[in-house]
């Protein structure tokens, strides 16, 4: 199974995502792949660096699953913070071409109504 690791920016509270230099993006499409548990731990590692120098807060890793040749991430709360706003799909990451994959995307919206 893939993962990457995922973290918020601290002077903002943005999502970002961990590259494979360690650095952090806002692109869902430029992280890191991490296929191994050694993977994991090296960048979980580095990640936590990143929290003690006050870049990030609560770095952790997802877990990734394929659909039609793209990685996604497996659970919707991830999708979501890895797309932006479910509402306005013109708002957020989605809308600067930084989210997952579009076969993703048009799995989650569905019919419903905001209040």
């Amino acid at each position: 199974m893939h993962r990457m690791v995922t973290a918020n920016r601290l002077s903002d509270g943005v999502v970002v995502f961990q590259d494979a230099n360690g650095a952090w993006t806002e692109d869902f499409n430029h992280a890191a792949l991490l296929a191994d548990e050694g993977a994991l731990a090296a960048a979980l590692l580095r990640a936590q660096q990143s929290a003690v120098n006050n870049e990030v807060v609560e770095p952790y890793g997802i877990d990734l699953e394929s659909r039609a040749g793209h990685f996604t991430p497996k659970a919707l709360r991830e999708a979501i913070r890895a797309s932006g706003p479910t509402v306005r799909r013109d708002l957020g990451k989605q809308a600067h071409g930084q989210a997952p994959s579009l076969v993703q995307r048009a799995s989650l919206e569905t019919s419903h109504v905001s209040l």
